[in-house]
């Protein structure tokens, strides 16, 4: 994860929050944009939109993303997982080089939107599906992980609170059980694109 700066003013305890910027945190986001161009999706399954009533969310997303493995000429195993009434889609691949550029967390999160289009075509339903290419999630994971730790230490030199980047609704849950373990408290601030989570004391 590169490296980033991070502003403080020891100071002022009861000023505004220290900011953790990290530019994965910012190119990793899934932030859903309502306006998205749904005709992007054209390119794989655009025709069965009469028979997305027969399929539930995750056999849909997954049809959708072994078809576009099928166009790029590419090998992965996918898997189909549902937590807490969450879809997720899991593609792995024998070949360690086979799904290299497509974990990249820009394409992952592009491929995710596009996947989250084709289910709500066929089903007339917003999905909220969360799509992972050969351990991107885990790798993400391990970036916020890194991220908390970083705020946690802004606190423990002193600052009042510390704010992480926007990011989206599933990374701020993931934030927040990290926050949690390490025994301080954290809370979502701002709207749309702009939310993002502020970490202070418990």
């Amino acid at each position: 994860m590169s490296s980033s700066d991070i502003t403080t003013d020891h100071d002022q305890a009861d000023s505004a929050p220290v900011v953790i910027a990290d530019d994965a945190v910012v190119a990793g986001g899934v932030t859903v944009d309502s306006d998205s161009d749904s005709d992007a999706v054209a390119t794989a399954d655009a025709s069965s939109d009469d028979d997305g009533a027969d399929l539930d969310e995750g056999d849909i997303a997954a049809d959708y993303i072994e078809e576009l493995l099928d166009i790029l000429d590419l090998d992965g195993d996918i898997d189909i997982d549902v937590r807490g009434g969450r879809s997720y889609i899991s593609v792995d691949s024998s070949g360690q080089n086979d799904l290299r550029v497509l974990s990249k967390p820009d394409t992952v999160n592009a491929l995710q939107e596009l996947t989250r289009i084709a289910v709500q075509t066929r089903t007339g339903e917003f999905s909220r599906l969360i799509l992972d290419v050969g351990g991107s999630r885990a790798t993400r994971e391990q970036e916020l992980t890194a991220l908390v730790d970083r705020a946690v230490a802004k606190l423990e030199e002193g600052a009042a609170a510390a704010s992480l980047p926007p990011m989206s609704s599933y990374e701020r849950k993931l934030v927040h059980d990290i926050v949690a373990e390490r025994g301080y408290s954290s809370e979502s601030e701002g709207e749309g694109r702009d939310r993002h989570t502020v970490v202070t004391r418990a």
